[in-house]
């Protein structure tokens, strides 16, 4: 279990291919902090650790979250924003995040303005995940608020500190997201669908 608040950005040291599986060597702040099967969001992905050396933990991902995130396109030097689990015992700052990509999300608009940023993502609404005009989202393993909600897009505002301590300053239009939709909205869809 996440909250979407982004502790800090890791880099891709080295990614090695093993069958369908990828395994990504990132160097971060905390990597010398975590402990092998520990859970930690990578762009909002749940991936476990499994090596740790110097600064940098490993993780594997697999040919099922492989087609399922935008991991697939990260390179050596690629930015990941990176949160450990929470803790039982700390305050929520952001929202529920499980850590399970939804689907991806094409960035359609990056608009600067007079002191924050305006991002317009869109996604396959046939999927059946919905936004709600000021409800969460997470793009990129970062819990955020949605603006103008459509039913196969929606924006976000990002302020400066967002925008320089996660890698969306480096998403550009035509990038690839992860996004995880709200589990209390995720369940509500199901259950209006279902009757």
């Amino acid at each position: 279990m996440f909250t979407g608040i982004i502790e800090t950005l890791g880099e891709i040291k080295a990614i090695k291919k093993a069958h369908t599986n990828i395994h990504f060597t990132i160097a971060s702040a905390i990597s010398h902090e975590l402990k092998i099967d520990q859970s930690v969001a990578h762009n909002g992905v749940c991936l476990t650790v499994v090596a740790l050396s110097n600064d940098t933990h490993t993780v594997t991902a697999i040919d099922e979250t492989l087609s399922k995130t935008s991991l697939g396109s990260l390179k050596v030097g690629s930015k990941v924003n990176l949160e450990r689990c929470m803790q039982m015992n700390g305050r929520l700052d952001g929202h529920i995040v499980q850590g399970h990509v939804d689907q991806t999300a094409t960035c359609i608009k990056r608009e600067t303005l007079d002191g924050s940023w305006e991002y317009r993502f869109k996604y396959d609404a046939a999927n059946g995940n919905v936004t709600v005009e000021k409800g969460s989202v997470c793009v990129n393993g970062i819990s955020l608020t949605v603006v103008n909600s459509q039913s196969d897009e929606f924006s976000v505002f990002i302020i400066p500190y967002t925008f320089e301590h996660t890698n969306l300053h480096e998403v550009e239009v035509g990038d690839t997201v992860n996004l995880e939709f709200d589990i209390i909205g995720k369940y509500v869809a199901r259950l209006i669908g279902n009757k």
